[in-house]
């Protein structure tokens, strides 16, 4: 254990100077350009990696792996926030393990360390890079899955805009393709923003989308009848045939509905019932 804790001190006062000499020739490996940042990150996670790694000589596998659980939650925030790909980090990985792992090997033969204890050595870093590698991964994959969510929101947002045109009326422009997440996005943020608006006359405009399926159709009824019991009157404009099949086909009665052919048109009959 003695030999091995020498290593250990060794790592962690040299951490940096070692990953510099890493760094310098893991660059060959990496077919797209970095920036000075990305390097100083790159720099930065695996300074940290390597004083984990030497940390843990003493712990058994398992000790060793809790520390890496937070570490490569940070990790895989980061690259998220970095990288659209992680395919990009990892491709040179077994050339980049190699080079790594002979870096610390030869470290390890230089201070005289035998054999049997610089595979032990080796055994843990190539264990702890997995369990980092893994963990990264799915840190990068959450990270990911919300910045789509949130993505998709701001979609959302953009393609279902409330626009004022008269004093009491306003216009929902249906922009795109209307898919069941965004029909629940509108009935439950785009709709309790109406009644605050001052709105009593809504319309809802389709020509901005193709066709939708009788799914959304169920939803579009449900939408005018939240609306009519929220005391506003619904008008829809601009629904191309294949809409009004879709509507059919969803066995909705829509004799009720409020439909013309423009915006013009459904502006011109809220102008009389003023």
């Amino acid at each position: 254990m003695e030999q091995i804790l020498r290593v250990s001190d060794y790592l962690l006062e040299n951490a940096e100077k070692v990953i510099d000499q890493v760094i310098e020739e893991v660059k060959t490996n990496i077919k797209f350009e970095l920036t000075e940042e990305q390097l100083n990150l790159a720099k930065q996670q695996n300074v940290e990696f390597l004083r984990m790694m030497a940390r843990s000589f003493p712990a058994t596998d398992e000790e060793a792996a809790k520390e890496l659980l937070e570490w490569a939650e940070k990790q895989g925030e980061t690259t998220s926030q970095n990288m659209e790909q992680f395919s990009q980090s990892i491709e040179p990985l077994a050339k980049n393990r190699l080079i790594y792992s002979t870096h610390i090997s030869q470290i390890a033969i230089d201070m005289g360390i035998d054999a049997e204890r610089i595979v032990r050595i080796m055994n843990r870093f190539n264990y702890l890079l997995d369990v980092a590698m893994v963990h990264t991964i799915k840190s990068f994959e959450k990270h990911q899955a919300q910045k789509l969510k949130e993505r998709q929101k701001q979609i959302n947002e953009l393609s279902a805009p409330i626009v004022p045109v008269q004093e009491g009326v306003a216009i929902l422009p249906f922009i795109g393709i209307v898919d069941y997440e965004r029909m629940e996005y509108i009935l439950n943020y785009v709709i309790p923003k109406i009644p605050k608006m001052g709105t009593d006359h809504l319309i809802i405009d389709f020509s901005g989308i193709l066709t939708i399926d009788s799914e959304i159709a169920q939803h579009i009824f449900t939408l005018h009848n939240v609306l009519q019991l929220l005391g506003i009157n619904l008008y829809f404009t601009g629904m191309r045939p294949n809409i009004t099949m879709a509507i059919v086909q969803g066995n909705i009665d829509f004799s009720d509905f409020h439909t013309y052919g423009s915006v013009i048109q459904a502006l011109a009959v809220i102008e009389k019932t003023k």
